[in-house]
């Protein structure tokens, strides 16, 4: 079994703040590309960062300059550093994890925290 577990989502005012977190554990052998994907009710699921094991990142358009993702692969855990905040960046954000356990690679998910941002 793996787990990912998510931290550090909250409420914040516009301009702010927030760092979020999230560690995988279990039967893993390795964890290739890690990322965080945000949801906001009645939308699909979109991807926001994610980052390879080697540590290359990737970021969609309307958080560069302001979003983070960093990793630390000793404690297979994903950060998400979200300076800047406006209220559209308000959602349910999901960590994400390409997971090896054995020969098997597959992708797990975390169960959400939410991110609310006020004006």
């Amino acid at each position: 079994q793996v787990q990912l577990v998510e931290s550090g989502g909250g409420l914040v005012q516009a301009g702010g703040s927030l760092r979020l977190s999230c560690a995988a554990s279990g039967s893993i052998s390795s964890i290739n590309a890690m990322g965080w994907y945000r949801q906001v009710p009645g939308l699909q699921r979109e991807l926001v960062a994610s980052v390879t094991y080697g540590g290359t990142t990737t970021y969609v358009d309307f958080v560069k300059g302001r979003f983070t993702i960093s990793r630390d692969n000793a404690k297979n855990t994903v950060y998400l550093q979200m300076n800047s905040l406006k209220p559209e960046d308000t959602a349910v954000y999901f960590c994400t994890a390409d997971v090896r356990v054995n020969l098997a690679v597959r992708p797990y998910w975390g169960q959400g925290t939410q991110v609310t941002v006020s004006s």
